[in-house]
């Protein structure tokens, strides 16, 4: 009795965290733990979270990279954190597509909004390409970002 207590005040609060914004599998665990320490029903609540759709690392990962893309932020630095957040590997690849235009599009608009204009000198291009490249894009779509420009503008 003291063990489905113990598993339903540990699923509680798993469902209160995901009610919040999705979890990954590790997040979750991570914020668990903290709650309840040494807690052997934490992952057996989280495999019924799965099990019923309630967690899952894909929406996670697809609502992270919305985010993240609303926040100006490139595929490589998405990539890295989604990493860290405990998502594998295969499901970023799945998820994010280097080769797609979003990403050559995304860095142009950020360049456009911090820079304003072109840039005049290659010092001033370089700093345009370090913001970019601190941004966490690709070389590939920071180049493309300052590609035909003259165009856009």
């Amino acid at each position: 009795m003291l063990e489905q207590t113990i598993l339903s005040n540990v699923r509680v609060a798993a469902m209160n965290l995901l009610a919040m914004r999705e979890h990954s599998v590790k997040e979750l665990t991570e914020k668990l733990e903290r709650k309840f320490p040494g807690s052997e029903f934490i992952e057996q609540a989280i495999s019924q979270l799965r099990e019923q759709d309630l967690q899952s690392d894909k929406r996670f990962a697809e609502a992270f990279i919305a985010m993240r893309q609303r926040q100006g932020k490139g595929s490589v630095l998405i990539r890295i954190e989604l990493r860290d957040r405990g998502i594998s590997t295969e499901l970023i690849g799945s998820l994010i597509d280097d080769a797609g235009s979003i990403w050559a599009s995304l860095a142009r608009d950020i360049r456009r909004k911090r820079f304003h204009d072109l840039p005049v000198d290659g010092r001033e291009k370089a700093k345009q390409m370090r913001f970019l490249h601190s941004r966490g894009f690709a070389s590939r779509h920071i180049q493309a970002a300052f590609t035909g420009i003259e165009n856009d503008d």
